[in-house]
């Protein structure tokens, strides 16, 4: 009886590859904007120094706390509202352990690093449909 070894799948193999950026001092509302333009349900807020982290800003963020709170949109700037820091998944890291990752982290989607850059966004949306791992 032959064991069968199951072939490892890497994180950069499911990632999406586009990453789109905000400052954190924009409005929520040119957030929103550029979701839309861009057609993505997240945003990186960018550093503000090399010492610094990166945030991320989702539509759940909007959602609980400019719509449900009742706030304006265009008066509420994005560092208000934003996740930060994020946690960043390795590009080589195995799939498993980054879903693992992204669900103990209790987060839908983390940046992907390689080599201290990041080269793509992972989400539990892109597990689920990737035809490699179902």
């Amino acid at each position: 009886m032959s064991v069968e070894k199951k072939e490892i799948v890497r994180t950069r193999e499911v990632m999406d590859l586009k990453l789109v950026f905000i400052d954190g001092m924009a409005t929520v509302a040119e957030a929103v904007a550029k979701m839309r333009h861009e057609q993505v349900r997240s945003l990186l807020v960018e550093k503000r120094n090399p010492d610094d982290v990166w945030g991320i800003l989702v539509l759940q963020d909007i959602i609980r706390e400019v719509l449900v709170a009742g706030r304006q949109a265009a008066e509420v700037n994005v560092y208000e509202i934003m996740s930060k820091p994020v946690i960043p998944v390795s590009a080589e890291m195995d799939i498993r352990y980054a879903a693992r990752l992204l669900l103990h982290a209790g987060v839908r989607r983390a940046p992907v690093e390689d080599r201290g850059e990041l080269v793509g966004m992972l989400s539990l949306s892109s597990l689920a449909l990737n035809n490699r791992l179902f």
